[in-house]
């Protein structure tokens, strides 16, 4: 089977085909990241619009690259929730239409189930059962995967998902749009134990998440300490120092929650998905945890770790290998939809 993923939940626009049997054919993604950075975050409205110009060349451009015609397709799988409503409406019209001009069936997909099923996509790839840290801008999520579309959701973030935590302090530090990637480039210049920031919902049982009450004290320390700097290259270095503990507990603090769950699940096998994923220090963190806890780690390819088609492309497919799809004929945007929903 021929897939054709559609991806437009947020500010990635991703088409991709995945082969049942050959895998992974061709892949497209353009950003918006320069459209939205100049606000310091995602512009709905202006998300919207970029889709709808980007998602049929994209399509075109996709087809080009896997040397195949749209009558050569045998499904259509897109992003149907959660995300921003407009963004999901554009892919959602496009993936449905395609589908009944050209009498395909058609398959909406979870975006975080897309994500859970992005490690898929490599050579070295987990089997079911497995524990799963999806960890991006919008979700912190601990979820126990015993099969596709049976999830359970062992914690959730309070306030605050990581990612969200982490943009929020690149903005406070004055670092670019999307933050993630400039705290981390900082904190490699900075001395991690020169502050000691808290460790949010370690001092209690379960496994749930809140970076709130960390990105204030953060703040607080930032506003603080940036007054006795006394020149230029002082204040650099209170940021970097600060980059560098602020991404630590983090670090820190996803890593502790991942082994808890390990523990209580009795996986062996964890899957760390969503942008965070991408972070250098969080993966050397639960590959070393893994190697002393005898757990492996798996993480999608960097390219993968962000919105994508492919991951829309794979976890469609094996919804139609599975017969795990609902038929309708309805075009659907579900912008708040809870994975355990699928169970």
């Amino acid at each position: 089977m021929r897939i054709l993923g559609i991806e437009s939940s947020c500010d990635e626009t991703g088409i991709a085909i995945y082969d049942t049997e050959r895998g992974l054919i061709a892949d497209q993604l353009y950003s918006q990241i320069e459209l939205h950075a100049q606000y310091g975050g995602v512009v709905p409205e202006l998300a919207s619009r970029d889709h709808v110009r980007k998602i049929v060349p994209l399509i075109r451009q996709t087809c080009e690259e896997a040397k195949l015609k749209l009558k050569d397709l045998d499904g259509i799988a897109y992003t149907a929730g959660p995300g921003l409503v407009g963004a999901l409406l554009v892919g959602a019209c496009v993936g449905k239409s395609l589908a009944w001009a050209l009498d395909l069936p058609a398959v909406e997909v979870h975006h975080m189930e897309g994500h859970i099923m992005a490690t898929l996509l490599e050579t070295d790839k987990p089997e079911f059962p497995f524990l799963c840290l999806l960890v991006s801008g919008g979700h912190t999520l601990l979820v126990d995967v015993q099969a596709l579309g049976q999830y359970k959701i062992l914690g959730d973030t309070l306030d605050d998902a990581a990612g969200e935590a982490f943009d929020k302090t690149a903005k406070m530090l004055g670092l670019p749009y999307p933050g993630g990637k400039y705290i981390a480039e900082l904190a490699l210049q900075g001395d991690e134990t020169r502050f000691n920031f808290p460790r949010p919902m370690m001092n209690r049982p379960g496994l749930a998440f809140s970076f709130s009450g960390l990105k204030t004290h953060t703040r607080v320390t930032w506003e603080q300490q940036k007054e006795q700097g006394n020149n230029e290259e002082e204040i650099q270095q209170l940021k970097a120092d600060i980059a560098a503990g602020f991404q630590l507990a983090v670090i820190d603090t996803l890593s502790k929650k991942c082994l808890r769950a390990i523990k209580q699940t009795g996986h062996t096998e964890l899957v760390i998905s969503g942008g965070v994923s991408a972070n250098t220090f969080l993966r050397e963190t639960l590959h070393k945890l893994g190697k002393k806890h005898h757990f492996r780690s798996f993480f999608p390819s960097l390219k993968y770790c962000t919105d994508n088609g492919a991951m829309i492309a794979v976890a469609g497919a094996m919804r139609f290998q599975n017969k795990v799809i609902e038929q309708n004929n309805l075009i659907r945007a579900f912008p708040r939809w809870s994975l355990d929903q699928l169970s």
